[in-house]
C-alpha cells in the first residue's frame, strides 16, 4: 500500500509550487526595492556631485574652495548612514517574509508528519510499541530542535539589528564631530 495517493501527491506538488512562487516573488520584490534604492542613490549622488563641483569651482579664492569642500563631509556621512539604514530595512523585511514562509511550510510539514505517525501508530501491529514510541520521540525531537533553531535565529537577527543601529549612531556622531572640527 502506498503512503500517498496520486491526488495527495498532486496536492502536495501544487502546494510546493505555490510556495516556491511565493518565495520567488518575495525575493524578487526585495531585489527590486534594493535596485530602486541604488538607482535613486546614484541619481542623487550624481546631482549633488555636480552641485558640489560647481560650488568648489565657483570659489573665488582658496578659502572659499576649502569652505565649500568642508561643507560636504557632514551631508555625505548622513546620506551614507541613511542609505545603510534603508538597505538594512529592506533586508530585514525580506528576511522576515522568508522566515514567515519557511515557518508556515515547516508547520504544515510537521502536521503532515504527525498525521502520518498517528496513522502508523494506530495501524501498527501488536508488539511494535517500541518502534512507535521511537518514531513519536523522533518527531518530537525534530520539532523541538526546529523551535530552538528558530529562537536562536530570531535572537541573532535582533542582535544584528541592534549592532547596526549602534554602528550607525556612532557613525553619525563621528560625522558630526568631524564636521564640527572642519
Amino acid at each position: 500500500m502506498s503512503a500517498f495517493t496520486s491526488d495527495q501527491f498532486a496536492a502536495l506538488h501544487k502546494t510546493n509550487l505555490a510556495n516556491l512562487a511565493m518565495l520567488s516573488k518575495s525575493t524578487i520584490d526585495g531585489f527590486q526595492k534594493l535596485t530602486e534604492l541604488n538607482l535613486q542613490t546614484a541619481k542623487s549622488a550624481l546631482t549633488e556631485g555636480q552641485e558640489s563641483l560647481a560650488a568648489v569651482l565657483g570659489g573665488k579664492d582658496l578659502r572659499e574652495v576649502l569652505a565649500a569642500q568642508g561643507n560636504l563631509a557632514q551631508p555625505a556621512a548622513e546620506k551614507a548612514i541613511s542609505y545603510a539604514r534603508q538597505v538594512c530595512e529592506i533586508a530585514s523585511q525580506a528576511q522576515a517574509e522568508l522566515a514567515r514562509a519557511v515557518e508556515e511550510q515547516y508547520e504544515q510539514h510537521h502536521r503532515n508528519l504527525q498525521a502520518f505517525v498517528d496513522t502508523f501508530v494506530k495501524n501498527a501491529p501488536a508488539g511494535s510499541e517500541a518502534i512507535s514510541a521511537l518514531l513519536q520521540s523522533t518527531v518530537d525531537a525534530a520539532g523541538n530542535t526546529y523551535r530552538s533553531a528558530q529562537a536562536v535565529s530570531k535572537q541573532m537577527t535582533e542582535f544584528a539589528r541592534g549592532n547596526i543601529a549602534a554602528g550607525t549612531a556612532a557613525a553619525a556622531a563621528a560625522g558630526k564631530a568631524a564636521s564640527a572640527k572642519a
